[in-house]
């Protein structure tokens, strides 16, 4: 388990493509692929809480193995309506907190 309060962090700036997480579904999860240099300032390969932005726009998501290697970004459709973006658009992402947020 990550961090009981977000841990904010040096921005993490990357562009990517939203896809689906099963292709072959065409429908469902949709994620964005953390680039590989980044996984180790996101806690490595574990799944994880983040706050950030897309687009510009604030979002609170998740982290999580993507197997081979890989860690993902959890893109839900409010955070593409909010955005603009469909599956299949590149965004821009910042990553600036990991872990949960205070449960008041």
């Amino acid at each position: 388990m990550g961090p009981r309060f977000p841990v904010h962090v040096e921005p993490i700036r990357f562009g990517g493509e939203i896809r689906y997480w099963k292709p072959e579904r065409a429908g469902g999860l949709a994620v964005v692929d953390v680039p590989v240099e980044y996984i180790e300032a996101l806690g490595g390969l574990k799944q994880q809480r983040v706050r950030g932005t897309i687009a510009s726009v604030d979002f609170a998501s998740n982290v999580m193995p993507a197997g081979g290697g890989g860690l993902t970004l959890s893109v839900s459709r409010v955070m593409m309506k909010a955005a603009g973006a469909a599956v299949g658009d590149v965004v821009e992402l910042e990553i600036t907190a990991v872990g949960r947020a205070d449960p008041d």
